[in-house]
C-alpha cells in the first residue's frame, strides 16, 4: 500500500534538458515518463509531494528511504524511481533505479543513478539520456545542473533524428553531433558545444570545435548551411548565408557568395511579420563585367565592369477587415543577370502595388504596375506603365428576379518610347438564371456598355489593328444571350454519368472595334474555356459583335476511383458582315473550328487532360495539348506537349504558332533515396513559325538529380545544363550540392 509524505525540503528541480551523447546509448528507456499529480499540487516553493509502495526510516542513522515506484512531484517538476534514500545528517539525496525525470518544458531524462543537494536545486545524474519536447536527444555518461537551470554533459552526443527503423529495431541516426562538452541554457534555448564533431551515417566528417545552435528547429542568429554550386559561367560558387534574428517577428540573412571565375556577390533578404500582415526584401548586387548581345533593341555590346543587381520585394497589409494593399517589385539592372546567377529565368519582371476594398456585395482595386523585358530583342521603351488601373463593381439581388453587376473601370498605360493610351468604361451586366419543369438549366443575359478612349502616337504600334484612332474616340457595346443546360443523369457501371447538352444564342450589334486602341486583347485564341463566353476576347479593347449560335456539350463519368469529364462545341455567325477575328483563330470564319477537352482521373495515380481544337474544314489538328500526371506522391512522371498550329501570319505578334514538349518525374529507388531529372524541348521550326530559329528539335534545358530525405536530413546533387546563349548567360552545365540538417534552427 502507498503511504503519502509530504517534505519541506526545496525545489525538486531535475529537469536536465539536453540531446544525445557520443559513444552513448541513444536509445528510450523502457521506462514511461511519470504522469502528473492525481491530487492538487502543493504551491509554495519549498514543498515536495511524493508517494511510494513502502516507505522506511532507520532511526539511529536518519535516514529515509523510499521504495517502490516512487514518484515526487513539485509544481510541474516530476521524478520517478525505484528508490530513493534521504540522509537528513548529510543532506545527500539519492535516486536509483529506471529514473526519469520530467520539467515543465515537458523534456524527459532518464537515468541510473542521481545525486542531488540537500536543497534539490543542483545535482548529478550517471548514464543521462534525455528525451526533448521540441525535439531531440542527448544522452551522456554524466550530467549536471547548476542553480538557474543550465545543464552541463560530459561524453555527450545530440541527434534530432530517428534512432530506430521502420519496425522498431535500433539504427544509427542519419546525422548526429557528439562532444567533449555541452552546455545548455533552456532560458536562451541554446546548446552550446566544446570538442564537438558531426558524422553523417555514423562516419566522422566536418570538425566543430566550438559550435552552438538552437533548440528544436526555431530560428536564432547565426551562419546556416553553406550554398554549393558549380557553373560553366561562374566557376565553383559557394555562399554562406548568416541569420540576424532580430526579435520573434522579424529576421535578416546575409549571404557573401565568392566564384572562381567572377567578383564576389552580396544578397541579402529581410523578413517580417506584424500586426498588419507580412513583407519581405531581398537583394542582390555585384559589380562585375556584363556581355550583352549587340541585337539588343535599344542597346549597344559592351564588356565594361558595371554594378548589377536584382531587387525583388513583396508583402501584403490587411489595413482592416475589408481594405487591404499589397506590392510585388521585380527589378534587375539589366536582361542577363538573373540567368547567369540561376536567380531566375523569367523573361519579363512585373512590378505593381495594389488596394484593395472587399466586402460581400462590392469589389474596388487601385492599382499600378509596369514590366520590365528580360528578352534580348525587345525594347524597353516599348513597355507599358499603368499609373494607375482602377477596378470598380458592385452586385446587385432581386433586380427584375435576377443578379446584376455594374462595373466602372478606367486605366491610363504610358509608354517611354511607344503609344499611350487612356481608357474609361461604364458596364451593366443582368443575369437571370431559371429551373424549367423538364430539368432545363436557362440563363437570360443583357450586357451593356460604354467606352471613352485616348490614344496618342499611334504611329509607333506596328501592328496596324492594335492602334486605334489617335485622340479621343468613344464606342458604344451591347449584347443580349440566352444560355440553356438540359442535363440527363443516370446510372452505369456502377457508377453515375452526366449528359449535358448545351446551346447559346449571343446578339451584339456592330461595334466601332478598330477605331479604339487594343492593348489588352490582343492573344485572342478559341478554346474550351472560352467557347460560350459573352466575349471571346481577352480583356476589354475587343468585343465580339454580331450574333452567333454555339452548340456542345458536356459529359462526366463517376466511378468508384475513375472520373472522365470531357466538353467539346462549336459556334455558327449569324450574319454575314465581315469578323474582326484574325485568321487562324478558329473564329474568323461562320463556322468556328472545333474545340474540347477532356479530363481523366484513376483515383490518386493518374491525371490526364487533353484540350483540342480541329480545322472546321478538314479536322486538322490545330491545337493539340497533354498533361499529365502520372504515379504516387514519391515517383511520378509529369508529361507535356503542345502543338499551335494555326497558320497565323507572322504579323500578329501575339500569336505565334509553337510546338514544345516537357517531361518530368521522380523515382523512389530506396527508402530514403529518389532519382529526380525535367526537360524542356522547343520543337518549333520554321514551317510553323517563319521567325522561329529552332531546328524543329532544341532542346530548351534538362536537369538530372539524386537526393536523399529522411526525417532530419535532405541531401541532393543537381545537374543542370542550358542550351541557349543569352548575352553573357551562356549555354553550358552547371552543378547544385544542397545540405540540409533538419532541426537545427533556422
Amino acid at each position: 500500500m502507498k503511504r503519502p509524505a509530504l517534505l519541506s525540503t526545496g525545489a525538486l528541480a531535475l529537469a536536465f534538458v539536453a540531446l544525445p551523447a557520443a559513444g552513448q546509448d541513444l536509445q528510450d528507456r523502457a521506462v514511461a515518463p511519470p504522469p502528473p499529480s492525481e491530487t492538487a499540487l502543493p504551491t509554495a516553493d519549498d514543498q515536495v509531494q511524493f508517494s511510494a509502495d513502502t516507505l522506511e526510516y532507520e532511526f539511529n542513522d536518519d535516514i529515509v528511504i523510499a521504495k517502490g515506484d516512487v514518484r515526487m512531484f513539485r509544481r510541474a517538476d516530476r521524478l520517478r524511481a525505484d528508490t530513493v534514500t534521504w540522509n537528513r545528517k548529510t543532506g545527500q539525496v539519492v535516486a536509483n533505479g529506471n529514473i526519469a525525470v520530467t520539467n515543465p518544458g515537458g523534456d524527459v531524462a532518464y537515468g541510473d543513478r542521481i545525486e542531488l543537494t540537500d536543497s534539490l536545486k543542483d545535482g548529478v545524474i550517471e548514464n543521462m539520456l534525455v528525451v526533448l519536447e521540441q525535439g531531440g536527444r542527448i544522452a551522456a555518461r554524466r550530467g549536471s545542473r547548476a542553480d538557474g537551470g543550465v545543464i552541463t554533459v560530459e561524453d555527450a552526443a545530440y541527434t534530432p533524428c530517428s534512432v530506430t527503423n521502420s519496425v522498431g529495431c535500433p539504427k544509427e541516426p542519419s546525422w548526429k553531433i557528439s562532444a567533449v562538452r555541452v552546455v545548455y541554457d533552456p532560458k536562451a534555448g541554446r546548446m552550446r558545444y566544446t570538442g564537438a564533431r558531426l558524422s553523417l551515417f555514423g562516419l566522422p566528417t566536418i570538425p566543430l570545435p566550438t559550435f552552438s545552435h538552437p533548440v528544436g528547429g526555431r530560428p536564432a542568429s547565426g551562419l546556416l548551411l553553406p550554398t554549393i554550386r558549380l557553373g560553366r559561367v561562374n566557376g565553383l560558387e559557394i555562399g554562406v548565408p548568416y541569420l540576424f534574428r532580430l526579435d520573434e517577428s522579424r529576421d535578416l540573412t546575409v549571404t557573401p557568395r565568392i566564384y572562381t571565375n567572377a567578383f564576389p556577390m552580396l544578397s541579402a533578404e529581410y523578413r517580417e511579420l506584424n500586426s498588419l500582415g507580412a513583407f519581405r526584401v531581398a537583394g542582390w548586387g555585384t559589380y562585375s563585367s556584363r556581355s550583352d548581345d549587340p541585337g539588343i533593341a535599344g542597346m549597344t555590346g559592351t564588356t565594361e565592369r558595371d554594378f548589377r543587381g536584382y531587387l525583388d520585394s513583396a508583402g501584403r497589409f490587411q489595413l482592416s477587415p475589408n481594405w487591404s494593399i499589397s506590392e510585388s517589385v521585380r527589378i534587375a539592372s539589366d536582361r542577363t543577370f538573373l540567368r547567369r546567377y540561376d536567380i531566375s529565368s523569367d523573361d519579363r519582371l512585373r512590378s505593381n502595388i495594389r488596394a484593395e476594398r472587399i466586402d460581400p456585395d462590392s469589389y474596388l482595386s487601385i492599382t499600378g504596375w509596369s514590366v520590365q523585358t528580360m528578352r534580348l530583342t525587345d525594347d524597353q521603351g516599348l513597355q507599358p506603365i499603368a499609373l494607375p488601373e482602377i477596378d470598380y463593381r458592385r452586385r446587385i439581388s432581386g433586380l427584375l428576379g435576377g443578379q446584376t453587376l455594374v462595373q466602372l473601370n478606367t486605366l491610363a498605360l504610358f509608354r517611354p518610347e511607344g503609344q499611350d493610351t487612356q481608357r474609361a468604361f461604364a458596364s451593366l451586366r443582368w443575369d437571370l438564371r431559371r429551373l424549367t419543369t423538364w430539368g432545363q438549366e436557362v440563363t437570360f443575359t443583357a450586357y451593356a456598355r460604354g467606352d471613352v478612349y485616348n490614344a496618342d502616337d499611334v504611329l509607333a504600334t506596328s501592328v496596324a489593328s492594335y492602334r486605334g484612332d489617335e485622340g479621343f474616340s468613344t464606342r458604344a457595346i451591347g449584347a443580349v444571350a440566352v444560355d440553356v443546360k438540359w442535363p440527363f443523369i443516370g446510372t452505369i457501371f456502377g457508377g453515375t454519368q452526366r449528359i449535358t447538352p448545351r446551346v447559346q444564342i449571343v446578339a451584339s450589334p456592330k461595334i466601332a472595334n478598330l477605331s479604339i486602341p487594343n492593348e489588352d486583347a490582343r492573344a485572342v485564341d478559341l478554346e474550351d474555356s472560352n467557347l460560350f463566353a459573352l466575349n471571346r476576347f481577352p480583356g476589354y479593347d475587343r468585343f465580339e459583335d454580331s450574333a452567333r449560335f454555339t452548340y456542345g456539350g458536356d459529359y462526366a463519368l463517376d466511378l468508384p476511383g475513375v472520373s472522365v469529364e470531357a466538353t467539346i462545341g462549336q459556334s455558327y455567325r449569324l450574319s454575314t458582315r465581315p469578323s474582326i477575328l484574325p485568321d487562324g483563330t478558329g473564329l474568323s470564319d461562320r463556322f468556328s473550328d472545333i474545340v474540347g477537352r477532356t479530363t481523366v482521373r484513376y483515383r490518386d495515380f493518374v491525371s490526364l487532360t487533353h484540350r483540342f481544337r480541329l480545322d472546321k474544314d478538314g479536322l486538322a489538328v490545330r491545337r493539340n495539348e497533354i498533361d499529365a500526371t502520372i504515379g504516387s506522391q514519391s515517383t511520378y512522371v509529369l508529361l507535356g506537349y503542345l502543338r499551335l498550329n494555326r497558320n497565323i501570319g507572322f504579323d500578329l505578334e501575339d500569336l505565334r504558332d509553337r510546338e514544345e514538349a516537357r517531361v518530368g518525374g521522380r523515382a523512389q529507388v530506396a527508402r530514403f533515396w529518389s532519382v529526380f531529372g525535367s526537360a524542356v524541348v522547343d520543337l518549333t521550326d520554321r514551317a510553323e513559325d517563319p521567325l522561329s530559329l529552332s531546328n524543329g528539335f532544341q532542346p530548351v534545358r534538362h536537369r538530372v538529380g539524386v537526393s536523399y530525405e529522411d526525417d532530419c536530413l535532405r541531401l541532393g546533387l543537381t545537374w543542370r545544363r542550358d542550351y541557349q546563349d543569352r548575352g553573357d548567360a551562356r549555354r553550358g552545365n552547371s552543378y547544385l550540392l544542397t545540405l540540409s540538417f533538419k532541426n537545427l534552427g533556422r
